[in-house]
């Protein structure tokens, strides 16, 4: 575990270039390259294929994820996937960028999207998590509209509500934490805010995983026939280096959880793999130079402890051993620049 104990204004560490696909004008070149002839081969090459043909009444589609933030949409994800792709912890707006998780059946392939909670933005990075939620709602095929169901409808859930009532998609208004609710008045104020609008209620907790197989049923009942989108084994469109990069993060949320809440951003410097191990070089960024302090902690004991715990998350996702070293860089007001947003990989997403 490398230990960052150099000046605050030091360059951030240089950061290798990820492998990319052989281009068909180096197919010449390559030892591997496939004959100009091979629709296959080039397909293959250029990591397309694998995508079967869907059988009859087969269904598919985009599911949006939304709802205010730390109602439990990344838990939930985690569950319907079946394994977990998206960080989780009790901090609010945890989830920052929008995330594909991906749900095969032999009836249906739900593409789930997860994304940022909506909230009232108090600096650039609040913006752009923002606005990549709004490009969610209106680039899916159905919305699901996940509500903290232990506690009553308030004005966050009506704001939201109002957002998703002028979607192009249908709505489902899904109640999480039912396991949580102990008065009938609560429920009674989502299904006002429902009824008003004739969207389906699913009552479930996605963190015990009650009422998932309803949930899962309203959902793919409610999706058009059509293709496979993605390879049946795919979970996530993601690359493993953001995945890497979100577990570390996650981990400083969990261990540093009242210091340091959201202004922290984690990069991947660098990844090398061997038969044996594979070494990964990650930079934290923080914007004040007393939470560089904090995450390093007495003797390096708190990045000690981020970075033991995210190796071992590492591990399980790529099922097998991780040497993790971690570097601690300050980034002053970092989620205020546009461009160094842009740089740590924070940008208002296409459709």
């Amino acid at each position: 575990m490398g230990i960052d104990n150099h000046s605050t204004n030091q360059d951030t560490l240089a950061a290798a270039t990820p492998d990319r696909p052989i281009a068909p004008e180096d197919w010449d070149e390559a030892d591997d390259a496939p004959p100009s002839n091979s629709l296959d081969a080039m397909l293959d090459a250029l990591n397309l294929g694998g995508i079967p043909s869907a059988p009859e009444g087969f269904r598919s589609g985009f599911v949006g994820i939304v709802g205010r933030p730390n109602v439990g949409k990344s838990t939930l994800m985690n569950d319907l996937i079946g394994q977990k792709v998206a960080i989780v912890s009790p901090i609010a707006q945890t989830t920052r960028n929008r995330l594909r998780g991906i749900l095969t059946r032999d009836d249906a392939q739900i593409v789930f999207v997860d994304t940022p909670g909506i909230h009232k933005p108090h600096h650039e990075l609040g913006k752009v998590l923002v606005a990549n939620a709004r490009v969610a709602i209106h680039s899916t095929d159905l919305l699901l509209f996940v509500v903290d169901g232990s506690v009553e409808a308030g004005g966050g859930d009506r704001f939201v509500a109002e957002w998703l009532a002028q979607a192009p998609v249908p709505v489902v208004l899904g109640l999480n934490k039912i396991d949580l609710q102990t008065d009938r008045a609560v429920e009674a104020s989502y299904e006002a805010l429902a009824g008003d609008r004739g969207w389906p209620i699913v009552r479930f907790s996605a963190l015990h995983g009650d009422g998932m197989d309803e949930l899962l049923q309203t959902l793919i009942d409610r999706l058009p026939p059509g293709p496979y989108y993605y390879p049946p084994d795919l979970v996530t469109d993601r690359p493993e280096r953001f995945v890497m990069g979100e577990l570390i993060r996650e981990q400083i949320l969990l261990h540093a959880r009242d210091e340091i809440p959201h202004s922290v951003a984690v990069e991947i410097d660098r990844v090398e793999e061997t038969p044996k191990i594979t070494r990964v070089l990650a930079t934290i960024h923080i914007e004040r130079a007393s939470q560089k302090a904090i995450l390093i902690g007495k003797g390096g004991s708190m990045l000690k402890a981020i970075g033991t715990a995210a190796r071992e998350q590492i591990q399980k996702l790529i099922d097998g051993k991780v040497y993790l070293e971690l570097y601690v860089k300050l980034q002053p007001k970092w989620r205020r620049s546009p461009a160094r947003l842009a740089d740590l990989g924070y940008r208002v997403e296409a459709d």
